[in-house]
């Protein structure tokens, strides 16, 4: 028995999975899908990049991926591109940041707006695949992340918030204070919740996508 079960080397488990996504995607019951937004190279080069919150970052983000494969959900991940710059193609840093975990695609997106409904055709990929909700994750928790939720609830889309899967780092208002990237959270859960997104814990975004 055990002679018939295959050995998947973690690339070739990776590269299996996407092509099982490829063949059965369109007849998938699925009705959330994961949003893995801009984790990508490009911010380390930043001149606000700071690492203090990757260790936790990672920890939320890779285990909110991991809990979704696991599940069955599909994970989208995003890129945006520039022009010129990190955040260009040419870079190379359009890649995924260092320390996030492998996973098949169920599609890539290439955005070069805050949104990542806004120039593409995420919106209707979802509708095509049968998605109403969605969990947002990624990078900036106050930028891109919030720009997507809002535009995915106008859209029509159920939007599932995972603060502690997003990251963002300290910012600088015009009057001089200084807000924290926890302050900025909190700022981001509160103009989210109960009009445009759950906000959900890790677990509780998980759970709530086995039972869609």
């Amino acid at each position: 028995m055990s002679g018939n079960v295959p050995s998947w080397s973690e690339k070739g488990l990776v590269s299996h999975l996407h092509a099982y996504y490829n063949s059965t995607m369109s007849e998938s019951t699925a009705k959330t899908a994961l949003l893995v937004i801009d984790v990508q190279e490009s911010f380390r080069h930043r001149p606000y990049f700071d690492g203090a919150e990757l260790p936790a970052y990672f920890e939320a983000q890779n285990g909110l991926i991991q809990g979704c494969v696991r599940a069955g959900v599909p994970v989208v991940r995003i890129f945006h591109v520039d022009d010129e710059g990190a955040f260009s193609l040419a870079s190379g840093f359009v890649r995924p940041l260092d320390g996030l975990v492998e996973f098949a695609e169920a599609t890539r997106v290439h955005k070069h707006r805050h949104s990542a409904l806004a120039g593409t055709d995420l919106a209707a990929w979802l509708t095509q695949h049968g998605i109403g909700r969605v969990i947002v994750s990624g990078i900036r928790t106050e930028q891109c992340c919030e720009t997507t939720t809002r535009a995915a609830s106008d859209a029509g889309f159920a939007v599932d918030y995972v603060t502690d899967a997003t990251l963002t780092f300290t910012m600088r208002h015009a009057n001089g204070r200084t807000y924290s990237p926890a302050e900025i959270r909190e700022r981001t859960e509160l103009v989210l919740a109960e009009r445009f997104a759950t906000i959900c814990s890790v677990g509780q975004a998980i759970g709530r996508a086995k039972t869609a």
